[in-house]
């Protein structure tokens, strides 16, 4: 006779405190088998076989294996399709339901409603769960019922939303006893499933208050650690957002509202799915980008002879991170000055970040563009030697990625500021019959 279970499949949500599906699977009365899938459709799709992101979810699964094995139970760790791990654990298993928490990208959705189908025509429930952001999907509304494009009144009716009904954490640790009892698995290597470690650093899933308290003053300078460096673990949930936002979000507003700029893109995200793949403003396609290879590939190398772009071009292929202030110039920079499309840039970024998100990546690229919901307007141009007097006087950041800028090698501008401004506000009239 098959054993009876309720699966809990991990996914953006690599912790087993306050993670509110694995909470719910705990509570529903059947031992709870804890799944990671490498997902095969995903892993293929990555080119670098030294991807860091693979390594980070690796070093993750370990961790809580630890944690898993000390309570007598076990990950277990396949590598495959989805819906493939799930028929061969139906061979296996008695599955009562299914538990996972809910992912808002378009592939996840696809392969959820797949799941979640067969699973039905199989008599188990599939049950998804709010984990990775705060307010989701239609939490934060306007009062006519449809979804705000705009930050601002989101941020102060999301605030509202909040004031009446408060964040709650998820406390499963009452609940562990209720893991199914088995056999540690081994952890599947990096290598068996085609990728390598680095064996480089993450920074740490521990905040400091002192970052935080000083956040507003010093986020915009790039060489100081005025950051939390804390997005990856809130793009895997290694640490939980709601307890983030109830101990640091208190400490500084600015804070706050960055972690609702990143609701804002998950729910743009959900209502408007399009946005992967084509501007949200459908009139800002009809842009004629210029897209010289060459250009880009000097942008991408951090080549461009702007040592400002060239820093933080070289800060992101040196250590799969960049400074928020720094990326906004960088992107500015490919979309206006190079009139490069912003598509090319996005995807760069996506082979690049560590904290690659694409709602919030997309989100990024489409506001610099000028393309995105609340975006920059066309018009504004970023002047990377005016961001470099502002955020960067003193060049310590510069001097950091780009050493050589004032040698004679160093490479000349690869425009003149004045004149791609000019012609970016040209090209972009014509696109808009501005």
């Amino acid at each position: 006779m098959k054993p009876a279970v309720t699966v809990f499949w991990f996914r953006r949500d690599l912790r087993l405190q306050d993670n509110a599906g694995l909470y719910q699977a705990l509570k529903s009365g059947h031992p709870v088998l804890p799944l990671f899938i490498f997902d095969t459709d995903i892993l293929s799709s990555l080119e670098d076989k030294n991807d860091r992101r693979v390594e980070f979810i690796h070093q993750a699964l370990v961790e809580m294996q630890e944690e898993l094995t000390g309570l007598g139970s076990s990950l277990d760790v396949r590598y495959g399709k989805p819906l493939q791990v799930f028929q061969d654990l139906f061979t296996m298993y008695e599955l009562k339901a299914v538990y996972t928490n809910q992912d808002y990208e378009p592939y996840a959705r696809q392969r959820d409603e797949s799941v979640g189908q067969w699973l039905k025509e199989k008599s188990c429930a599939f049950h998804a769960f709010k984990d990775q952001v705060i307010l989701e999907k239609n939490e934060v509304l306007k009062d006519d019922g449809k979804p705000y494009t705009v930050f601002t009144p989101y941020s102060r009716k999301w605030k509202a939303v909040l004031s009446k009904q408060p964040i709650s954490c998820f406390p499963a640790k009452k609940y562990y006893s209720r893991f199914l009892q088995q056999t540690p698995k081994p952890v599947p290597s990096l290598a068996s499933i085609g990728f390598k470690a680095s064996g480089l650093p993450f920074p740490s899933k521990s905040w400091k208050k002192e970052v935080i308290s000083r956040y507003k003053e010093q986020r915009n300078i790039p060489s100081l650690p005025g950051t939390t460096r804390l997005s990856v673990h809130l793009r895997f949930g290694t640490i939980s957002i709601r307890k983030l936002a109830l101990e640091a979000g208190s400490l500084d507003e600015t804070f706050l509202d960055e972690l609702i700029w990143r609701d804002f893109y998950h729910m743009i995200l959900w209502h408007f799915p399009r946005v992967a793949g084509h501007s949200f403003k459908p009139e800002y396609d009809k842009i004629r980008w210029r897209n010289n290879e060459k250009e880009f590939e000097a942008w991408c190398k951090g080549q461009t002879g702007y040592p400002v772009v060239d820093a933080g071009m070289r800060e992101l292929n040196a250590t799969g991170f960049m400074h928020n202030r720094v990326r906004m110039i960088v992107a500015s920079f490919l979309t206006k000055h190079l009139l490069i499309d912003w598509r090319w840039g996005e995807a760069w970024f996506a082979c690049k970040l560590l904290d690659f998100d694409l709602a919030a990546n997309n989100g990024g690229w489409q506001w610099a563009a000028g393309s995105g919901c609340d975006a920059a307007p066309y018009f504004r141009v970023f002047n990377p030697y005016l961001q470099t007097q502002k955020f960067d006087p003193e060049m310590k950041y510069i001097r950091q990625w780009v050493p050589e800028f004032e040698e004679p090698g160093y490479p000349r501008p690869i425009v003149e500021h004045e004149a791609a401004r000019k012609r970016c506000l040209e090209t972009y009239a014509v696109a808009l019959k501005k």
